[in-house]
């Protein structure tokens, strides 16, 4: 019996690990992979395992780093169930199809540049001159129905014409919406078959709604295996949901491989209890400048904590109460979830909202940007400060993009990062650059950020609240090693850059703990 990791090893986006049994394989997770466009693309179309040997799926929560390749897995071959939990099932409904449209919009968009760059050098190279800004305006009229939707079919029938390469997206809508019909969805706490004299139950994990740590349980004969995957830590003391769980069944406490995350791995996050005081000081100097509050946010989890706190502030009038607009259809329709699962809620979530009646993630200065029109018009407004939330929480995609590029090069805007960005994500180039920006005496040249092939100039203040993170720090990691009641015979790291695994390996041995850091490929022999 063995696993092996096949993403998320020596990195934090591309979580994917199977179990074989001997009986069967079982595959935890199917992450997409996140960072450098070209690198990124051709791991996410290399599936490395082959699909029709896999009996079924066990997913660990909804984020795309974690579950965006599940269309990919479903297209071709794979014949088993994907087996999670409830809200989490509910979730993928719109996540899937959320990053279906993603991987379709950004090819047509790529196809649309391509395309548009060459007919410029075409134009030019006919009149042997500079292509006058009527030329341009001439070409983008051919390739575009109305200001906001691209001519599709024309853009793909002049690339035939000139033999130019088509960018495919990894997978459609259609395929994201077939992929669903391969989603069961069970309770907490309850053990479900995934194959032979093999079952799987769901633990909270506390990092966003629905997510568990699966603990797979194989009896063989008069053997019995047990394999805890943590999927994504959360925090403690965190708002709206249920801690990450310390103790579990008796009949679950021996574990002979513990496969955790180390996204965290050698890090210590700032106080929850300081979240609501940090916000509200970036609030304030902000609106006092006359700026608005840009918040790259993950359309789950994140947006939801920021709309609770922010509903808090409000409340109290402890800061101005400038409008919020949550601009993310995706982070709408999963703001529906939460509501629909009061069940995983914490018990301060019930004393201050639901037992008045009230409702968490709605309030008067709230608003839910829907239409693309609409966001357009909101990322050119600046007749008052305001407060956008918006997705990719990397920054690598969506509507974000667009209130970046019109606010970036502001210095009276605030960009605030509320979460973990990736390695080679614009979203990491942008705390990068604003890091250092924000050191004393920096007087270095103004950096450049591109966003949708043009650089703009990084104006705008760029602060960072890392007590937002939904993973766990090194202590809260740690704790659920040595404060729940687990019996833990080896561990397998993954989910973290090699230096916060290397870290978090070293100090766990140090604690008497057997460690293997995981390597793409690499494999645990039980």
């Amino acid at each position: 019996m063995d696993v092996t990791f096949y993403g998320a090893a020596g990195e934090v986006t591309g979580s994917m690990h199977v179990l074989d049994t001997g009986e069967d394989r079982i595959l935890f997770d199917c992450g997409m992979f996140q960072g450098r466009r070209k690198e990124s693309k051709e791991k996410n179309e290399t599936f490395a395992i082959d699909r029709s040997k896999i009996t079924n799926m066990v997913l660990s929560h909804a984020h795309i780093d974690h579950s965006g390749r599940i269309p990919v897995l479903t297209s071709r071959d794979f014949s088993g169930r994907i087996v999670t939990t409830r809200p989490t099932a509910d979730a993928l409904e719109y996540m899937l199809m959320d990053s279906g449209h993603i991987q379709e919009s950004d090819a047509q968009y790529l196809n649309y540049k391509s395309l548009r760059s060459f007919l410029y050098q075409l134009e030019q190279n006919n009149v042997k001159q500079k292509v006058s800004d009527r030329e341009k305006s001439d070409i983008k009229k051919m390739l575009k129905k109305n200001a906001f939707e691209l001519n599709n079919e024309a853009i793909h029938a002049l690339q035939k014409k000139h033999g130019l390469d088509i960018v495919t997206p990894l997978y459609t809508m259609d395929e994201a919406r077939q992929s669903l019909g391969f989603i069961d969805g069970y309770p907490f706490d309850y053990p479900i078959t995934i194959g032979k004299d093999t079952t799987v139950k769901f633990y909270v994990a506390g990092h966003i709604l629905g997510s568990a740590f699966s603990l797979v349980t194989v009896k063989r004969d008069d053997k019995t295996t047990r394999i805890l995957y943590t999927g994504d830590v959360g925090r403690f003391g965190k708002p709206i949901l249920r801690d990450p769980t310390l103790v579990f069944d008796e009949e679950d406490r021996d574990i002979d491989l513990l496969v955790i995350e180390s996204t965290y791995g050698d890090r210590e996050h700032e106080p929850v209890e300081d979240l609501g005081s940090r916000l509200k000081k970036v609030l304030i100097s902000t609106f006092e400048r006359g700026g608005s509050v840009i918040i790259p946010s993950f359309a789950f989890g994140r947006t939801q904590e920021l709309i609770y706190i922010l509903h808090e502030l409000y409340d109290k009038k402890e800061v101005p109460r400038r409008p919020i607009y949550v601009d993310s259809p995706l982070a709408s329709n999963l703001t529906k979830v939460f509501v629909e699962h009061p069940e995983a809620y914490d018990r301060d979530t019930h004393k201050a909202f639901l037992e008045k009646g009230e409702n968490p993630f709605q309030f008067d200065k709230i608003r839910f940007v829907q239409t693309v029109e609409e966001s357009m018009r909101l990322t050119q407004d600046k007749s008052s400060s305001h407060v956008v939330i918006s997705a990719s929480g990397m920054c690598e995609a969506g509507r974000i993009l667009h209130h970046l590029r019109y606010r970036i090069h502001d210095a009276k805007n605030t960009i605030l990062l509320v979460g973990y960005m990736a390695e080679n994500t614009l979203g990491r180039r942008i705390e990068d650059l604003g890091t250092k920006r924000n050191e004393p005496g920096d007087k270095g040249e103004i950096p450049e950020i591109k966003i949708l092939g043009k650089s703009y100039p990084l104006l705008a203040k760029v602060e960072k609240i890392g007590g937002f993170s939904a993973h766990a720090d090194k202590h809260e990691l740690e704790k659920i090693i040595t404060g729940s009641n687990l019996r833990i015979k080896k561990i397998g790291i993954v989910h973290g850059e090699a230096e916060q695994s290397a870290a978090f390996s070293k100090h766990l041995q140090s604690k008497g703990y057997e460690t293997i850091i995981a390597t793409p490929g690499g494999k645990i022999t039980l």
